[in-house]
């Protein structure tokens, strides 16, 4: 079954998403920064309306995805407010200097809440293998369910080749997910999922100055309605419609 997945940022665009039919929604802040740990109120409100499955973004910082005590005396309190609150979905991702999984600190994420659903965010584009670090995080794959990539490039489409091992790969060791995201639209959905044969989708629209949607600072709330329903909307249909097809075949 195919699944869509969204950012969302507060109540009414977790609503917009629900309503357009979205599977999951991602929850974070300060999109210009990547996306960081949202606030609690937030969280509190988005939770009690929400109907579909929130992810909660997990990061302390925009500094990239290498921690330290500091940041994991962060992250460890806001993972435990999260599930104070009800929730054990998160969005999440560490990464050595080195540029392999952090599993040390992976570790204390799981053994901190132990029934967590986690997201492995875009940390996981800036390993040095792609490959080897999948496997990695499928030694976790009780936790960790999905891992959110585009092949290891800014956009799916460039790394169209990558994410296509990845799935294969996630099919042959039963492993998380692969969650194609960056530069997913409807209008190069369906050649994407032609050549990826991904279950997970994470579109999010790309600018000319490689920000995303949420972004763009410059857009009155009714253009972003407009144009997030063009987006996503889009993609739900050619994936509704592929759906279909592929019943009619079989």
């Amino acid at each position: 079954m195919k699944k869509i997945e969204v950012i969302t940022m507060n109540v009414r665009d977790t609503l917009q998403a629900e309503e357009l039919g979205v599977d999951r929604v991602e929850l974070v802040s300060a999109m210009k920064e990547g996306g960081l740990t949202p606030s609690y109120g937030t969280i509190k409100n988005v939770l009690a309306h929400a109907k579909i499955p929130v992810q909660i973004m997990v990061r302390p910082h925009s500094y990239g995805f290498v921690y330290d005590q500091n940041d994991w005396n962060t992250i460890k309190e806001d993972i435990l407010v999260i599930n104070s609150l009800g929730s054990n979905r998160i969005v999440f991702g560490c990464i050595t200097p080195t540029g392999a999984i952090d599993e040390s600190l992976l570790l204390k994420v799981i053994e901190l809440v132990p029934d967590l659903d986690i997201t492995f965010h875009r940390a996981f584009d800036s390993v040095s293998s792609q490959i080897e670090a999948y496997k990695i995080l499928s030694k976790y794959k009780k936790n960790v369910k999905r891992v959110l990539t585009s092949g290891g490039r800014p956009t799916a489409f460039e790394g169209s080749n990558m994410l296509k091992k990845l799935v294969t790969l996630s099919q042959e060791i039963n492993g998380p997910e692969i969650l194609v995201g960056a530069g997913v639209t409807p209008d190069n959905i369906a050649d994407l999922d032609a050549q990826i044969h991904a279950n997970e989708w994470f579109p999010i629209r790309r600018n000319e100055d490689n920000s995303t949607l949420s972004e763009t600072t410059n857009l009155t709330p009714n253009l972003f309605e407009i144009i997030f329903h063009h987006l996503v909307g889009g993609v739900l249909t050619l994936i509704k419609n592929q759906l279909i097809d592929e019943i009619s075949d079989y």
